[in-house]
């Protein structure tokens, strides 16, 4: 369950020094935002940041970048990054359908899709992260040798999102459908709140790694 609004959570936001405001002229500056040539990853839809943060934390010499359209959320990501500055690290509110508008043609090496939310009612199939329509707005972004990574527990979305990929164009490198039962692949693995949450409730973790 999503957070509800919190007052004043869109001003501390558009006050914050973490959070990248101008995307209508981001695209194709994101090194000289971060002021490096470091390879840079997105989450989208980050939630609080404990993945990407902590990922942050492991690969100094790799620059993340947080999504959240929730202004509630992206404020506990925000109150985190006060407590403990992480520079290879920036956040942005959006909504991920205009995600090919902030970066540009292969700008991304990594793109991370962690427990998105489902939306299990078919007319809204198009609205999914790992649909077609959004691994289109994916292959205008990602470098030809980038790679998504999506771990879900929601069975039946895993499956659409496989199902999805070869006419998006998209390969399996790597798929599992209980990542924490497969050492190979749980290595290194960083786990989200809701990794955490239904994991310990004896979900299986699906988890693809794909490419094109």
């Amino acid at each position: 369950m999503r957070l509800r609004n919190i007052t004043g959570s869109r001003e501390v936001i558009g006050e914050s020094v973490y959070v990248v405001h101008d995307l209508e002229t981001s695209a194709g500056k994101w090194k000289e935002i971060f002021g490096n040539k470091n390879p840079i990853f997105a989450e989208i839809g980050m939630g609080k940041g404990r993945f990407v943060m902590e990922m942050a934390r492991r690969n100094p010499d790799i620059n993340f970048i947080g999504i959240e359209k929730y202004s509630s959320v992206l404020l506990r990501a925000i109150q985190k990054m006060e407590e403990e500055e992480l520079p290879n690290v920036k956040f942005i509110r959006m909504d991920a359908e205009d995600i090919d508008k902030v970066f540009a043609k292969g700008e991304l090496d990594r793109i991370y899709l962690n427990f998105s939310d489902p939306w299990p009612k078919d007319r809204h199939a198009k609205r999914r992260l790992p649909s077609r329509q959004f691994l289109a707005r994916y292959d205008k972004i990602l470098k030809k040798d980038g790679v998504i990574e999506f771990k879900t527990d929601n069975r039946p979305l895993f499956d659409f999102a496989v199902e999805e990929l070869e006419p998006a164009g998209f390969k399996i490198k790597e798929l599992t459908y209980d990542l924490h039962a497969d050492a190979r692949l749980c290595e290194g693995n960083v786990m989200t709140e809701y990794e955490e949450k239904f994991s310990s409730q004896g979900n299986p973790i699906c988890k693809y790694i794909i490419y094109r």
